[in-house]
């Protein structure tokens, strides 16, 4: 049967809700966690007693309100991100379905989650990419603006619109892998617990399900945070002015990483990193099953007609 009944243009605006909301309150909550982060990645000699000593070095130098700077264009950034993510890999699993039949998308599943993830991924990243900018060069200089509005417009005078898109190859270097990760990871793993446990989601309950995608998320995230890690402290020091000296994005890029060195660019920041995304990725996979609950939707989970 074809899965298209039940999923009209009202199921993928909710799922895009639910993405948006999902990704905005997790971000949103984890605003601290990125400045001392950002900070460690910008300037390891100044920040380097960890996370819980860069907190309190930035609080005793700043104040407590320094940990919030960037708020606004996390939550606005990563709303409209996780609007075009969540909504999209929805819309592409979905599509994949209706084209290719219910057998050979149960074979081709996590070729269809990695192709899914990588098409959202892209087009919520050409919509982040400018909030992102402002939100690195407000952490890495607090004076830079007073808020998202002022750093748009500030950023922009400066820099044109070249500047919004200065991170945008990092970014999908970024971004893209770990998306991929997350989202294919996450459906094995929520599939094998399903398999083990011998049910299909729709014969458990909703904190049953709640339960699975939570371990399921812990596990997609801590593998998307090492395989994106190195982009990640790339993109924190591209966004440096000045670093990586003149010239293209790829030569910036190139000298960069040879003067970190490719272990480091592996491991500094990891454990912090995985705790993060890990709590992250388990959140915003619990929320947008709530979210999408709450909305009346049920999500969709790719189905084996030989188990029929």
């Amino acid at each position: 049967p074809s899965p298209s009944k039940d999923y009209d243009l009202m199921y993928y605006l909710k799922g895009a809700a639910a993405g948006g909301i999902c990704c905005s309150i997790t971000h949103g909550a984890l605003t601290p966690v990125d400045v001392v982060k950002t900070r460690v990645q910008l300037d390891p000699v100044k920040y380097n007693s960890g996370l819980i000593g860069g907190f309190r070095q930035i609080i005793a130098e700043e104040g407590a309100m320094a940990l919030a700077t960037g708020l606004g264009a996390t939550a606005a950034g990563y709303f409209i991100q996780g609007w075009f993510k969540f909504g999209g890999v929805e819309f592409f699993k979905i599509k994949a379905v209706e084209s290719m039949g219910e057998e050979a998308a149960w074979n081709n599943k996590t070729n269809i989650y990695l192709a899914s993830a990588a098409g959202a991924e892209t087009i919520a990243d050409v919509f982040l990419c400018p909030l992102e900018a402002v939100r690195i060069r407000s952490v890495s200089d607090p004076e830079f603006c007073d808020g998202l509005a002022d750093g748009f417009s500030k950023m922009f005078k400066a820099e044109g619109v070249g500047g919004f898109y200065a991170g945008l190859a990092p970014i999908l270097a970024k971004q893209v892998p770990y998306t991929m990760a997350k989202f294919a990871v996450q459906g094995e793993a929520a599939d094998a617990m399903y398999k083990s446990m011998g049910k299909t989601p729709a014969d458990l309950s909703s904190g049953t399900n709640l339960s699975v995608s939570l371990a399921s998320g812990v596990v997609a995230g801590v593998a998307a945070a090492i395989i994106s890690h190195p982009a990640d402290t790339l993109l924190s020091k591209v966004n440096k002015a000045g670093a990586g000296g003149t010239g293209s994005m790829a030569s910036r890029l190139m000298n960069i990483a040879k003067e970190v060195g490719f272990v480091n660019l592996c491991t500094v920041g990891l454990i912090p990193r995985c705790v993060m995304i890990g709590t992250l990725t388990a959140g915003q996979f619990g929320i947008f099953d709530t979210v999408m609950g709450a909305l009346g939707a049920s999500k969709f989970h790719f189905h084996d007609p030989n188990s029929d």
